[in-house]
């Protein structure tokens, strides 16, 4: 049994940040060999360094580099003295790594062959994925380790799911559903992006409709549609694909300057 690899499994999944504690090294009496491992979240720890005040200042130590945002990995030596009420004389060396969460967040509403073709750009880059499709037979078998795939029957209600800082494109089979999850999206002031596939017409028909809902100066101010950037031509998946892709970059980046 290995709690904190299952505990780690889980907070990968799950986006929560973790950090995981190794006795590296040992010098004298210990009160665990050398490998031993422990997770520590920052409302819960995992697996053991052998209890006392070095395991507790341990944990102490893994949620102040999770508060700090930090990533680099980073040692640490304990003296068992009595100053840590473990006189064991013995001498502990733990490493500390941070796994952080990814900070960029990226939502693809739609499974389609543009939707397909942005995923396998995006997942060149480090991001979490959120894909997600009402007909789960159009995500591929495989999937990027990035992506977390979800399969709602009303795609627009996942909206208030996720994550503050998204970036969200909606490209879905139907104009609906689209419209249905761009009103939901624009309902949120914490989503830097909010754009969504098609033509100035669709545009057009997609402000007279948020206008009619109390949404026109948010959408005026917010929508991108079209969406990619200007000055690269090309309808196919690919081209549309890099072009959005390169666009959403530019977002997230000004976003992080803010």
């Amino acid at each position: 049994m290995r709690p904190w690899l299952d505990a780690l499994n889980r907070c990968v999944e799950a986006d929560t940040p973790c950090v995981l504690v190794t006795l590296v090294g040992t010098e004298g009496s210990s009160p665990r060999e050398t490998g031993a491992k422990m997770l520590v979240t920052p409302d819960s720890a995992h697996g053991t360094l052998g209890g006392g005040t070095v395991e507790l200042v341990a944990q102490e130590r893994g949620r102040e580099l999770l508060a700090a945002g930090e990533t680099a990995a980073s040692e640490q030596e304990f003296t068992l003295s009595d100053e840590t009420d473990q006189a064991c004389g013995g001498r502990m060396r733990l490493l500390f790594e941070p796994f952080q969460p990814p900070a960029l967040n990226i939502a693809v509403f739609g499974a389609g062959h543009v939707g397909r073709a942005l995923v396998e750009v995006l997942a060149q880059i480090p991001c979490r994925i959120h894909w997600l499709d009402s007909r789960p037979e159009q995500f591929p078998e495989a999937l990027p380790a990035q992506v977390r795939r979800h399969v709602p029957d009303d795609p627009a209600s996942m909206v208030r799911e996720l994550p503050a800082g998204t970036l969200l494109v909606a490209m879905t089979h139907s104009h609906d559903t689209d419209l249905a999850i761009i009103t939901a999206a624009l309902q949120r002031d914490d989503l830097p992006f909010i754009g969504t596939i098609g033509s100035g017409t669709k545009r057009g028909r997609f402000m007279h409709r948020l206008r009619d809902a109390g949404l026109g100066r948010a959408a005026e101010e917010r929508l991108v549609c079209p969406v990619g950037l200007e000055g690269i031509g090309g309808k196919a998946p690919g081209h549309i694909a890099i072009s959005l892709a390169a666009q959403l970059l530019q977002y997230a980046e000004a976003a992080a300057g803010d």
